[in-house]
């Protein structure tokens, strides 16, 4: 009998230290620090590069190409079983993608909460008209159709950063599929980061929930000296 529970309690103290050794979130800063959030440990992290050729559309020998990859942070989560970067545009499955932005001076001058809210896809009636226009131009079928506005919120932050969170629909294909937009751009108005979460709009109706949690913990950090570089 003894045995029996030393062996039960050596089991159930195995277990406990196997639980222990998993942890509930992935926690996530980006390259210098200034920007984080946290996504359930059940998403597999990729690699976002391909993310960032396909929508910026420059080479990946190209000058462009390595000049962005100085001023861009970028990575992803896909809690989809077979994970791929091609889920940001389609997947039953959540996707999360996070980038931050270096903007250079021509991009500072322009800045505005319109560009935050087209700052990943076209999501403002005048970018959306350019988006079709420039797709049937070059001879091909716009990719995103019937376009829907779910909801368009200002984000409130301190010491003059700003920000919006959009919530919109497009059509891909076959399917349905929602976009959890949340861009914020920092009191210098020099760097902009983006969370965005998505999956197909049954998928989101059904865990919107889930997915506030997670864009409740993005954030800016101040770093040290942040003062000093407003002054």
């Amino acid at each position: 009998m003894k045995k029996t529970r030393a062996w039960i309690a050596l089991t159930v103290a195995i277990f406990m230290l196997s639980a222990c050794g998993q942890p509930e979130f992935t926690y996530v800063r980006d390259r210098e620090g200034s920007t984080y959030f946290k996504v359930p440990s059940s998403f597999t992290q990729l690699n976002a590069y391909p993310i960032e050729l396909y929508l910026s559309g420059d080479h990946p020998n190209s000058q462009a190409a390595q000049l962005r990859a100085q001023r861009v942070w970028s990575t992803a989560f896909d809690q989809s079983a077979q994970p791929s970067v091609a889920h940001l545009l389609g997947s039953a499955d959540p996707f999360v993608y996070s980038t931050v932005h270096k903007l250079t001076d021509e991009q500072r001058d322009a800045i505005s909460l319109d560009r935050l809210r087209d700052f990943i896809l076209p999501v403002t009636e005048q970018v959306r008209e350019v988006y079709v226009a420039r797709a049937m131009q070059s001879g091909q079928s716009p990719l995103f159709h019937h376009f829907e506005l779910i909801s368009d919120e200002p984000v409130v932050l301190e010491q003059g950063a700003r920000g919006v969170r959009v919530r919109f629909n497009y059509q891909i294909g076959n399917d349905v599929q929602t976009f959890d937009q949340t861009a914020l751009l920092d009191e210098r108005g020099a760097m902009v980061s983006v969370l965005v979460i998505t999956c197909q709009s049954v998928c989101y109706r059904q865990r919107a929930a889930e997915f506030d949690k997670i864009t409740e913990t993005f954030k800016l950090l101040r770093l040290p000296g942040w003062m000093k570089e407003l002054q």
